[in-house]
């Protein structure tokens, strides 16, 4: 693939001041592409912005909570006008909330409902709509290996990453007729901060690492590059699609 895969396009992309949102930023800023960052935290959004601007492409940054819906299409409509328009999202913004499911209580239920499936479908439509009506858009969610395999401690967690892919399906069904590709990446465990506590436990490591063929737990970088394959004219083809980056871990 060309190294300015995405040159001249506009990306918007959730949760873009850490970890796999932040890596799916700058390799599209290295691929050609203008950046919009979103997030709750103004410190690690501008460090991304200033990364973007030292890789000579515009980055803009809004600072709001996903979890208040009524405030996405405003939203948008605001690092739109700022880009000049856009052409990519990636909904990367996410937790993860861990416990045995006979003490799962219902605000890390729907913390996790909320961010993880509910604020991506309504960024998703609030794209999406704007994709429509140009006739063309590229729409990249993160879910998880988490999507079609359980895991124990992880109920809501995988129940959202559940929905994701169903949402993601049904989107491509209503879209992909429309110049609109939605598409999803299925990461297995990747190393970042929200994931730190239990990638830094010998134990954890122990007992997952012989589930993955690579021999590895993933970094922000393995999944960059897929997402640049789904927001570049190489994918145009591509609709409602699971890409599993995950060292072989869905393959056992």
């Amino acid at each position: 693939m060309a190294d300015k895969a995405l040159a001249g396009k506009k990306a918007i992309v959730t949760g873009g001041g850490r970890g796999i949102g932040r890596a799916i930023a700058l390799a599209f800023a290295n691929s050609g592409a203008d950046i919009g960052v979103i997030g709750r935290t103004t410190k690690p959004l501008e460090a991304t912005a200033a990364a973007v601007r030292d890789l000579g492409r515009n980055a803009e940054v809004e600072v709001a909570d996903l979890t208040d819906v009524g405030s996405i299409p405003s939203l948008f409509e605001r690092l739109a006008d700022r880009l000049d328009g856009f052409d990519i999202l990636v909904n990367s913004a996410g937790v993860q909330l861990t416990a045995p499911a006979l003490e799962v209580s219902e605000q890390d239920w729907d913390a996790t409902l909320d961010i993880n499936l509910k604020a991506l479908f309504f960024c998703c439509q609030a794209a999406g709509r704007h994709f429509v009506e140009q006739g063309a858009g590229k729409i990249i969610n993160l879910a998880s290996t988490f999507s079609v395999v359980g895991f124990p401690e992880f109920v809501a967690y995988c129940a959202s990453k559940g929905g994701v892919m169903q949402l993601t399906r049904t989107l491509a069904l209503e879209w992909a007729s429309r110049g609109v590709n939605v598409n999803a990446i299925a990461p297995t465990a990747v190393r970042t901060e929200m994931n730190a506590y239990l990638l830094d436990d010998p134990g954890f490591l122990e007992a997952f690492i012989p589930h993955v063929p690579a021999g590895r737990v993933g970094q922000p970088d393995d999944v960059a590059g897929s997402a640049v394959f789904l927001a570049s004219s190489a994918s145009d083809f591509v609709h409602g699609h699971l890409l599993f980056v995950d060292g072989g871990y869905t393959a056992v």
